[in-house]
């Protein structure tokens, strides 16, 4: 029963993180209008990327504490866990699984004519170039409360009335809707059911926080790099087509 409320609030947290952007964000960028200066384009940015900020982290901390009350929560799953090294260790080479997944899921969407980049991806990095502040949000809040959310509460759930594959399957769907990409849905999918995986194997919701930090991480880092990656790209050509 304890269990059951600790999921509620996590879910109702979560949703009215997701919905303070609707009242919050417009106030935010109505008082950087008023800023000297300030442009219409970068003033969206801005209070996008802070606001996700402020949200994100406030939900977090919510979150965590409200289960540091229940010490069970985390227990749910059936087995002896992984110990904490092994499941750190799962975490990074769980991260490179995600990446090998996402690869083989872009190619099954190039077959079928789904062409590259996501749109939710762009999105949040412009935010983030606009406010550095946002990569914290994407990189460390949004794994924490995913995982709790979509692999704790959903998957956590229906793998102790079902089975893995059931289980996975249904979270990783979930988890891929809710970012609203439907184009890639598939690619987030496969990376929904890696991570849930990754708590199913080592029965430690650490680890799949681990391998989704590192994934968000690496894409933002990426994006935001992009010009710089293509310039020596085109450098290292360059030196091949010289010898």
């Amino acid at each position: 029963m304890k269990n059951n409320k600790t999921a509620f609030y996590l879910i109702l947290i979560y949703v009215l993180m997701q919905l303070s952007g609707l009242l919050f964000a417009p106030l935010l960028f109505s008082f950087l209008m008023g800023q000297e200066g300030m442009e219409v384009e970068q003033a969206k940015l801005l209070a996008s990327g802070w606001w996700v900020f402020i949200s994100m982290s406030v939900a977090a901390i919510m979150s965590l504490a409200i289960i540091r009350k229940d010490k069970s929560f985390l227990n749910n799953l059936k087995g002896k866990k992984s110990s904490v090294s092994a499941s750190i260790g799962w975490g990074f080479l769980g991260f490179f699984m995600v990446l090998i997944g996402q690869s083989i899921a872009a190619l099954i969407e190039n077959a079928l004519g789904i062409k590259p980049g996501s749109d939710n991806t762009a999105t949040f990095v412009k935010i983030a170039a606009a406010a550095p502040v946002a990569i914290l949000s994407i990189a460390i809040f949004a794994p924490i409360l995913e995982e709790l959310l979509f692999r704790r509460v959903i998957f956590g759930s229906l793998v102790q009335k079902t089975n893995f594959f059931i289980a996975g399957g249904v979270s990783a769907i979930v988890f891929a809707v809710i970012h609203f990409d439907f184009t890639h849905i598939l690619l987030y999918a496969v990376s929904g059911f890696i991570f849930a995986f990754l708590y199913f194997k080592t029965k430690r919701i650490l680890t799949s926080i681990i391998s989704h930090m590192l994934l968000n991480g690496f894409v933002v880092m990426v994006q935001l790099n992009s010009e710089n990656i293509e310039r020596y790209q085109k450098y290292l050509e360059s030196l091949s087509n010289s010898q």
